[in-house]
């Protein structure tokens, strides 16, 4: 049987953040039945790990649909899940993944847990057609980054209004839609949502790899390195980010919501 977990990230309340479902291996089975794994879990993303050795493992993310390059939420669920469950006992962790190279995860005194990712920042662009009309936005600036459009608007309550036409914003060719203006309330610097329905994820409630790219565009706007924001989505989390060069410190909390073992095993 395969130990199986969901975590709530980026948050440590339950029930807030984003949910992942963290899935440990001994070998790595086809794509074909991870992507089932994936598609039963019916979250955001599923993390599937195998242990190499000491405290490197190897990390794959599966959505509903398909297998990303890059994802904050499940790595810190990963990381969280490996600690609390015994199965690792370094206090830094290494993840070894097949798109994004080398990540890896720190357990800070405070309880938190410190991602360290590529940071992925956006070049401003014209908007592609549709992509403000599926929206219902008006845009401040368009950028865009090899996985991503951003798109800034004036004020936080419009991107806490915004509606959009997700059938429409799929035909957008892009893992999703980054929507970002500065924020209202002196704890966060600026506020996201975040819509993928390209990926088979309408709005992901907190996106760690989207703040991989906001952390540089708020860092130039605001000129600074260190950075909170507060992605808006129903459920709702929190991100601290340290710039570092090219890379992008991800900082957050984690909780576990639930721990069983699959049964479905690969064949």
């Amino acid at each position: 049987m395969i130990p199986l977990s969901v975590v709530d990230a980026f948050t440590d309340t339950p029930f807030r953040g984003n949910p992942a479902a963290v899935c440990l291996l001994g070998s790595w089975p086809s794509n074909e039945w991870l992507q089932l794994v994936g598609r039963e879990m019916n979250l955001a993303e599923t993390a599937f790990l195998r242990h190499l050795a000491g405290g490197e493992y190897e990390l794959r993310w599966f959505t509903p649909t398909v297998e990303v390059a890059l994802c904050g939420h499940a790595t810190l669920a990963a990381a969280h899940s490996l600690w609390e469950s015994g199965a690792a006992t370094q206090d830094a962790l290494t993840f070894s993944t097949n798109k994004s190279g080398l990540l890896t995860a720190r357990r800070l005194p405070s309880g938190e847990i410190e991602l360290d990712f590529p940071a992925l920042p956006a070049t401003e662009c014209a908007p592609p057609a549709g992509l403000l009309e599926s929206l219902g936005a008006n845009a401040i600036a368009v950028a865009r980054n090899e996985s991503d459009y951003l798109v800034e608007v004036a004020t936080e309550a419009e991107v806490h209004a915004l509606a959009p036409d997700l059938t429409r914003l799929a035909r957008i060719e892009c893992r999703g839609v980054i929507v970002t203006a500065k924020s209202d309330d002196t704890r966060y610097d600026f506020v996201s949502r975040f819509f993928a329905p390209q990926s088979g994820i309408d709005e992901d409630p907190v996106t760690g790899s989207a703040h991989c790219c906001l952390a540089v565009w708020w860092g130039n706007k605001l000129n600074k390195t260190e950075l909170v924001g507060h992605q808006a989505s129903v459920r709702g989390g929190v991100v601290r980010v340290v710039r570092a060069g090219d890379r992008i410190k991800l900082i957050g909390r984690a909780i576990t919501i639930s721990r069983g073992q699959l049964l479905a095993l690969p064949t």
